[in-house]
């Protein structure tokens, strides 16, 4: 369900998301964004903080990718400093 509102932008360069959007989408003070410029139009994008065990499932699921891959802990040594002399 799309809501829409109006604001302007300060003097400043700051931009206030109206009341009724932040509750919709449990804003606080704080809250971090990611702003995406695309032809005429800015997109704000909030950034929440991942939870930990998000980590945890992305690691279990590489290192499965890199056992069933059969990459060696020495074979990501070499990856990266193969990247970083392209660099």
């Amino acid at each position: 369900m799309a809501s829409i509102a109006t604001t302007k932008l300060s003097s400043k360069g700051q931009v206030v998301i109206p009341e009724e959007i932040r509750k919709q989408l449990g804003l606080k003070e704080g809250d971090q964004f990611v702003v995406v410029r695309q032809d005429d139009a800015v997109i704000l994008k909030s950034i929440k903080k991942p939870v930990l065990n998000e980590f945890d499932s992305l690691i279990d699921k590489a290192r499965r990718q890199a056992r069933d891959a059969r990459l060696e802990r020495s074979d990501i040594g070499k990856a990266i400093a193969k990247f970083r002399t392209a660099s």
